[in-house]
Parts: structure tokens; sequence; C-alpha cells
């Protein structure tokens, strides 16, 4: 499942970057792309004088193509340091509530403040730290995610128009954040648009990873944040 930073940046990208190269083209009627907000839940891309309606999962065009696939893999792969960074930070937090739950009533006053305060202070410390990584990799990945999407855009209207569509709806968003309720497999373009996407783009796939999901994965930016500090009362 994608993050839902991404989900919120989906439909506006979409939107933006498919109706203006329709647009381009030539292909999009008159008046058919607005202004980005009116684009959310849904995006409705209007390709062509065709009869048919369609549907593309963008997420997963994106994700699934060579050139997603391997650029998202490189991301993660370039977060590791900090994903380990972050770790070391959480569990060194971790040991010190559990010191403080298991001692905190055999401490004298002056112990306790100090462990209490060292206890704080590591904890925002690693909230700022949790924070920053998680805005660091939200850009990266929508930086990738926006670099392929322009250039797939294309290839989604040229598909479109060269099968008869008149409109493609995208499936990003499920039921009941986008107002699609149900939709056959028959009208799905998004294998298709794939695949002319990785041929054009001469990316070959990435060589499957022992243990690896066959679909790719969102970013887990951070590590989990600890548990909430022991009350720092004083021990009747």
């Amino acid at each position: 499942m994608t993050s839902k930073f991404l989900r919120s940046f989906l439909a506006i990208a979409v939107f933006s970057i498919i109706s203006a190269w329709a647009q381009t083209g030539g292909a999009a009627p008159a008046g058919a792309a607005s202004s980005p907000a009116s684009a959310a839940p849904t995006t409705t891309i209007a390709t062509g004088t065709g009869s048919k309606l369609g549907t593309i999962n963008i997420e997963q065009a994106v994700l699934g193509s060579n050139e997603g696939q391997r650029d998202f893999a490189a991301l993660q792969k370039k977060l590791e340091p900090k994903q380990s960074e972050l770790k070391a930070q959480n569990d060194e937090l971790q040991s010190l509530q559990e010191q403080l739950q298991k001692q905190g009533d055999k401490l004298n006053e002056d112990a306790r403040a100090t462990l209490v305060k060292q206890i704080e202070t590591k904890k925002k410390s690693f909230d700022r730290s949790v924070q920053d990584a998680q805005e660091d990799a939200q850009n990266q990945q929508k930086e990738i995610f926006q670099r392929i999407l322009q250039k797939m855009a294309p290839v989604i209207v040229k598909h479109a128009q060269d099968n008869g569509f008149a409109m493609i709806v995208d499936t990003s968003n499920p039921w009941p954040q986008s107002p699609i309720l149900w939709y056959g497999e028959q009208g799905d373009i998004t294998k298709a648009v794939v695949d002319a996407y990785n041929t054009q783009s001469g990316i070959a796939a990435p060589a499957p990873a022992t243990g690896a999901a066959a679909k790719p994965a969102p970013l887990k930016p951070v590590a989990p944040k600890p548990a909430a500090p022991a009350s720092t009362a004083q021990p009747k």
C-alpha cells in the first residue's frame, strides 16, 4: 500500500501532468483541464473522441515499471543508514524507559529526576529525527514519482487514443476515498501502459530479490516510535 503522502500527492500530480500533456497534444476537449483542487479524490483523464471508458492505476503503473522498481529500490537502499540510526536511537530510548519502569521506585529523588529528564530530552531528539527523516524520504519519493509520471503521461494518452478510449479514470484510490465503486478488469490499461513504457524506456526489469514481494512496496523511512515514557510522578 502506498503511503498517505503519495496518495494525497497523486491526485494532483496525475491530473495536472496528464491533462496538461493531453491539452498540449490537442487530444483533450476544451475545458477538460481545471484547477488541481477539482481533481481529488479521483482523476478523470479526457483523451480523445473514442467511445470506450477505461481505467488505470497510476500508482501501480509508476511503481510497477522497471524504472520505478529500480529507482525506489535504490532510494530504499540510500535510506538504510538513516533507518539504522533511528533504530539505534529508538532502542536506547526504550532501554531508558524500561530502566525507569523497573528501578524508578528504588531511585532517590535526584537520580529519578535525572533519568526522567534524560528520557524526555532523548525522546524530543528522536521525534525530531523521525520527522526530518519522514520529510526527506517523502520529498525524494515525490521527485521520483513525478519524474516517471511526467514521462509516462504521453504513453498513457497515446495508448488511449490508439485504442478508442474517450476517457481514462485513475483507480489508485479505493472506494470510498474514490467515487468508483466497481470496475471491470477488461477496461484496465495499467499493464499495457507499463509494458509500453518499459519498452520505450529501455530499462531492464530488476533481478528479483530473494523473499521480496512481487509488487513494489512503499518506503518505510522511519523506525517505530517508542512507547510513552513511564509516569514521572514520585513513588509513594
